[in-house]
């Protein structure tokens, strides 16, 4: 059963429940809705379509501010207990709050590598992958070059945005 029913929706509950959907990035909520919400909209398929034409074609400046706007995995915010809940939520999913001591070091090192290298934290979508899986990618998409990178990063937004606006419809 799809619960979302945007097109009943006031203007600011539409960006209550899409708003954070893009982590931190409401600006791509408030162009969906300058574009017109309609019936279709309920549809997640359609919803994550129209957010993702969005975000592509923002400037390459936003897109990075988009980028930078996520979380390190099993980084400074989540021990602060500062994440957003969809990316507590997420990282928990995979295990991320009860790293070993090994492992936390490993993802300490490789955020800071990473975030030196290329400019924006790693992001991957995390539903259904273990501490593990997420390591080895890590490991991987650290030898890219940046603008490989860049877009590797952005896909992962879109499938983190996708399966937040399939769980709002759940």
């Amino acid at each position: 059963m799809n619960k979302l029913a945007l097109h009943e929706m006031s203007e600011d509950q539409i960006l209550d429940c899409l708003g954070g959907i893009y982590e931190h990035s409401v600006w791509v909520a408030k162009s969906l809705l300058a574009g017109g919400i309609s019936k279709a909209d309920n549809e997640p398929d359609l919803l994550a379509h129209r957010m993702k034409v969005i975000v592509d074609a923002a400037s390459d400046e936003a897109k990075l501010i988009l980028l930078r706007a996520h979380p390190e995995l099993a980084g400074k915010l989540a021990i602060a207990g500062n994440l957003t809940a969809e990316s507590t939520a997420e990282q928990a999913s995979a295990g991320l709050d009860k790293c070993s001591q090994a492992e936390f070091e490993q993802f300490q090192n490789l955020n800071a590598d990473y975030t030196a290298k290329f400019g924006h934290p790693f992001i991957i979508a995390v539903r259904g992958l273990s501490r593990a899986d997420i390591l080895v990618a890590f490991h991987q998409r650290i030898d890219n070059d940046p603008a490989t990178e860049f877009n590797t990063a952005l896909n992962e937004v879109h499938k983190i945005a996708r399966l937040r606006l399939f769980e709002l419809a759940a």
